[in-house]
């Protein structure tokens, strides 16, 4: 009886390179899990860190100089108080429904104004920011971009610090006293009449669809915010930094207390 030779085993055959490709895209699949589940936290530190240097962009109280992470918070810490406030922008202690999160920033003591969050639609995602006033609930004192997900170059350039910068001294009332928010013009603001100089900021060319949706967002979230704008504007706020924990909101910075 003759005996039937053993065959060796083709190693590149396709069966093993399958293999190998399904044990090797496995073993990337657990090193590239393990590795975002390790830098989650590290991700969420420097996330809340960029909020904070945002809100103080906003602010104006960055200056020109770049800060180390501790300088930071303790620039952050002394001068910004995060609160909530409800649909009628009473302070309140926790999150509640409609409830709604809101920055004020200090300077010697003083109250100097208030910053709220923008998140509105994109072109291509969300945009963040932050819109910060003066304490005269009319006037804007600065406006910083958080994160966005725009063409560089095109709408890329809302992060950019010339068109930043163009917030500035803008109103969201006319002369009438009437809210008409802040827009992003189709090209230079001051080519528009003069009335309306003042509400609109200079866009920016080729971006026209990123400038409609973030002037629409802008407009929303100030009328979501109207009721605070109305305490600061009728100099209703009084001493909001040290409202006691126990008392939900002030009689003397209701809102329904100015209309």
């Amino acid at each position: 009886m003759s005996e039937t030779p053993n065959k060796k085993q083709d190693k590149n055959s396709r069966k093993n390179v399958i293999l190998f490709a399904l044990l090797l895209s496995v073993i990337c699949s657990l090193l590239i899990t393990a590795a975002a589940v390790g830098l989650k936290g590290f991700q969420m530190v420097n996330m809340e860190l960029d909020k904070k240097i945002n809100i103080l962009k906003a602010a104006n109280l960055m200056g020109n100089k770049k800060l180390a992470k501790k300088e930071i918070n303790t620039l952050y810490d002394a001068h910004i108080k995060k609160v909530i406030v409800d649909g009628e922008g009473r302070i309140i202690e926790n999150d509640a429904p409609n409830s709604l999160i809101l920055y004020f920033y200090q300077q010697d003591g003083i109250t100097r104004g208030y910053i709220i969050p923008i998140n509105t639609r994109g072109l291509w995602g969300k945009i963040q920011g932050y819109l910060a006033f003066e304490n005269d609930g009319q006037t804007v004192s600065g406006f910083s971009i958080f994160s966005h997900s725009e063409t560089p170059g095109l709408g890329g350039e809302i992060e950019s610090a010339w068109f930043q910068k163009n917030f500035k001294g803008k109103k969201i009332l006319n002369s009438q006293n009437k809210f008409v928010s802040i827009g992003i013009a189709k090209g230079k603001s001051a080519n528009l009449p003069k009335d309306k100089q003042s509400h609109y900021v200079d866009g920016i060319s080729g971006a026209t669809l990123t400038g409609k949706y973030l002037s629409k967002g802008i407009e929303q979230t100030l009328i979501t915010y109207d009721a605070v704008s109305i305490i600061f504007r009728q100099k209703k706020l009084k001493a909001v930094i040290d409202v006691p924990k126990k008392e939900i909101y002030r009689k003397d910075i209701n809102p329904k207390d100015t209309q």
